[in-house]
C-alpha cells in the first residue's frame, strides 16, 4: 500500500534538489527533466549547476550552503521570487568520512553532523512553513543503508544516517495527515565521488544513473521507504532481526573489518 500518493505526470512540478551537483542528486535532476518537471538545482558548487541547467528552459541553478541557514532562506526566496511553487523538496546533499574508535576526529564527525544532519534541519526550516502553507506538495531525505545498524568504519557517518531514518518517520507521522508526502530514501553503494576512496569491496555497487532511476520510480509509487538495490538492502534490514551476538559476528565476517 502506497504511503505518499502517487505520482502519475511530472509536468509542471517543481521539484526542488539540493545536492544536485553531482552523483544520484545530478543523475535524478537529470531524470526528472527528461520526464517533465521544472527542476531548481542546488548545491555550492555554482559552475557546476551552472553548466547542468545550461539549455534547460525548465531547470534553474540556486547555489547554497546546506550548512548555513541563512543561505538556504535565500535559496527558498529566489525560488519563490522566480514564481515557482516548491512541489517537492529533496535533500540529496550529504557527506562521507570513514571512521573508526583508533581514528575518531572530533572535528571531521562535526562537519559530518553539519552536513549530514544539521543541514537536513536548516531545509526543513525554510520549506516546511511553505508546504504547511499550501497544503500539498513533498519532502525526501536520503539517508542510507548504513543508517540500519552499526557498520565498520561508520562512526561519524552511521549515526547521522541513523538520526535521518527517525526523523522521516516523524516527519511522515506529522505532515501525512495535512496531505504533505514524506520519503525516506535509503540508498547502498553508489559510484560516486564519495565511495571512490573506500578500499574495501561495495557490494550491489550502483551508478548513480541507476540509483535515480530506483528513487523516482518509488516517488512515483508513493512509497515512504525507498531503498536500493533491494537484494542488498533488504539483507541489511533482515540482518537487524538478529540478536546482537549474531549480528556482530556476520559484519565482521561479510566486512573482514
Amino acid at each position: 500500500m502506497a504511503l505518499n500518493k502517487p505520482i502519475s505526470d511530472w509536468q509542471g512540478r517543481c521539484v526542488w534538489i539540493i545536492g544536485a551537483s553531482s552523483g544520484i542528486g545530478e543523475a535524478t535532476a537529470r531524470l526528472l527533466l527528461e520526464r517533465g518537471a521544472q527542476v531548481v538545482l542546488s548545491a555550492r558548487r555554482a559552475d557546476s549547476l551552472g553548466a547542468l541547467c545550461a539549455g534547460q528552459p525548465r531547470a534553474m541553478p540556486v547555489p547554497l550552503d546546506i550548512t548555513d541557514a541563512a543561505s538556504v532562506h535565500r535559496a527558498r526566496s529566489a525560488i519563490q521570487a522566480h514564481g515557482w511553487r516548491i512541489d517537492l523538496v529533496l535533500v540529496v546533499a550529504g557527506g562521507y568520512h570513514p571512521m573508526r574508535a583508533d581514528s575518531f576526529n572530533l572535528e571531521q564527525a562535526n562537519r559530518l553532523l553539519d552536513l549530514n544532519l544539521r543541514g537536513v534541519y536548516n531545509c526543513l526550516d525554510a520549506v516546511l512553513p511553505e508546504l504547511l502553507k499550501q497544503g500539498a506538495g513533498g519532502i525526501g531525505v536520503v539517508a542510507s543503508v548504513a543508517g540500519y545498524g552499526g557498520l565498520p568504519k561508520a562512526l561519524a557517518y552511521g549515526p547521522t544516517k541513523a538520526a535521518l531514518l527517525n526523523l522521516t518517520e516523524t516527519l511522515y507521522l506529522d505532515l501525512a495527515p495535512r496531505g504533505i508526502g514524506v520519503y525516506q530514501i535509503n540508498p547502498g553503494f553508489v559510484a560516486t565521488s564519495l565511495t571512490a576512496g573506500n578500499d574495501f569491496a561495495m557490494p550491489a555497487l550502483m551508478t548513480p544513473e541507476a540509483a535515480a532511476q530506483a528513487l523516482v520510480r518509488g516517488l512515483e509509487r508513493g512509497d515512504f521507504h525507498i531503498h536500493f538495490p533491494r537484494r542488498f538492502s533488504n539483507s541489511l534490514r533482515l540482518l537487524r532481526l538478529l540478536p546482537y551476538g549474531a549480528y556482530f559476528w556476520l559484519v565482521r565476517k561479510v566486512t573482514g573489518l
